[in-house]
């Protein structure tokens, strides 16, 4: 089973478009992590048991998973705060070790989001994750791309994106 986890929480968010659009054409069981907004700020004075029951939520569902697919915008020039929040919950706790990872950067802007996916690397490596680079891709889903069902319409990109799982799942 492959976990995706949206790094946006804006109501009509590309990135989860990508992601529902993924969950849609996924050759095997996708699950789709969509309480980051209830995850409390990081603190490591609160990382022991009991869990806030949002945490160990996170935390068993990354355990649970095969492989785990990203979709995060960029915003002020790296990863949104509530993204990165989440990634810190995951740091120490050995929940995506080993695991296959990758992401779809969603980019309309000439930037591609390249600093969030930089730093979205830099996180991943203290996690110690197999980033799976052939499923890491670039695909500017703008808000016109959407169909009225709320996922990616474009036939090159829904391309593209089940390219992307296919390959994650083969490496999971």
């Amino acid at each position: 089973m492959i976990l995706t986890v949206c790094g946006s929480l804006r109501d009509g968010s590309t990135n989860a478009a990508v992601l529902k659009t993924a969950q849609a054409l996924a050759p095997q069981d996708i699950d789709a992590y969509d309480k980051l907004c209830e995850l409390p700020h990081f603190n490591p004075d609160d990382d022991s048991e009991p869990l806030h029951p949002a945490v160990a939520d996170l935390r068993a569902r990354l355990t649970g998973a095969d492989a785990v697919l990203f979709c995060t915008p960029e915003y002020a020039g790296a990863l949104p705060g509530s993204f990165k929040n989440l990634l810190d919950w995951s740091v120490g706790a050995e929940t995506m070790q080993g695991k296959p990872i990758a992401w779809i950067n969603a980019s309309w802007a000439a930037t591609g989001a390249a600093n969030a996916h930089a730093s979205l690397r830099i996180v991943l490596g203290y996690l110690n994750v197999h980033i799976v680079e052939e499923a890491c891709v670039h695909i500017p889903v703008g808000r016109t791309s959407l169909g009225e069902d709320g996922l990616v319409a474009d036939p090159e990109a829904r391309e593209a994106i089940a390219a992307a799982v296919a390959t994650l799942a083969k490496a999971s």
